[in-house]
């Protein structure tokens, strides 16, 4: 299972992706020109301020090559100095949805398509070998379900009504903000959650992003939660291969997180976290964590 946490002191962020299109049995990836520095390697940038790493993704991808992707599977980050400071870049697997001619040539000057034996052999720098070997690690063509744990609700303590009625805080609504740019994505066309209004207020950015509705199970609610009842619905949606969120509780998601390739015991997600397992057929072949 690969964590990721959003801003770690200190470091310099930067996010991209290895992306791929045609066949998941023999891809074409996409690499860049930078006639800056003469060099070939993946699509990838610095963050900006406040930017969430997939969000950033995302937007190197589109920016440096005109292509749209969908993300799948996290790849592992490189890590070097640069300027004196430690840097760190993320990396994901992406589809290729759709491609559009560049207008604007400063940054990248080419963009080529190429397989991956070829791709090898042209990148500059030796890290992007490692991600070209750490995509043939596990399935290409994956579906994503995400499970979502509520954002930020102030305390149950300080609340008088019901707590299925808490809502989310300030600083919940803007996390519930950003998980909407983050969740396009992994482009889902289900939305689920538990009926408490604090987990549908953190879907409910998304939802009117996407025009989607949102689907209420009170067997995902803390109130009405059962295990088993939870199991059918991930396992349903897993078999459905449709990509799909679950909105949830801290008290309720870990035991899914767990049983769908988590570590035995794994603590409880922070507010506003949520866990993307990617999925094959049915079945899970990568985990990844995520804080908002």
């Amino acid at each position: 299972m690969a964590e990721h946490t959003t801003h770690p002191d200190g470091v310099i962020r930067a996010a991209g992706a290895v992306v791929w299109r045609g066949s998941p049995g023999a891809p074409e990836v996409a690499l860049v020109h930078r006639p800056r520095y003469d060099d070939w390697s993946f699509p990838k940038g610095k963050l900006r301020n406040g930017e969430h790493p997939i969000a950033g993704a995302l937007r190197e991808v589109a920016e440096e090559t005109g292509i749209t992707v969908e993300l799948g599977r996290s790849l592992p980050p490189s890590h070097y100095t640069k300027d004196g400071r430690p840097k760190r870049v993320d990396y994901w697997v992406a589809r290729m949805l759709s491609e559009k001619r560049r207008t604007d040539t400063r940054e990248v000057d080419d963009v080529v398509w190429l397989p991956v034996e070829e791709a090898a052999r042209r990148m500059t720098y030796d890290w992007d070998a490692g991600l070209l070997r750490a995509l043939g690690a596990a399935s290409l063509a994956t579906t994503p379900l995400v499970l979502v744990r509520h954002a930020l609700a102030g305390s149950r303590q300080d609340w008088k009504g019901d707590d299925d009625d808490r809502p989310l805080d300030e600083n919940g609504l803007r996390q519930a903000e950003v998980l909407a740019r983050v969740l396009d994505a992994f482009g889902p066309a289900e939305l689920v959650s538990s009926p408490s209004r604090r987990c549908v207020q953190t879907l409910e950015p998304y939802a009117e992003r996407a025009g989607l509705p949102v689907r209420l199970e009170p067997v995902l609610s803390e109130t009405h939660y059962d295990f088993q009842g939870s199991l059918l619905l991930v396992k349903e949606a897993l078999a459905a291969n449709r990509p799909a969120v679950f909105c949830g509780h801290g008290k309720t998601l870990p035991d899914l997180i767990s049983e769908f390739g988590g570590r035995s015991g794994d603590t409880r997600p922070a507010k506003g976290a949520f866990t993307v397992l990617h999925h094959n057929g049915g079945r899970v072949v990568a985990v990844d964590r995520y804080t908002v």
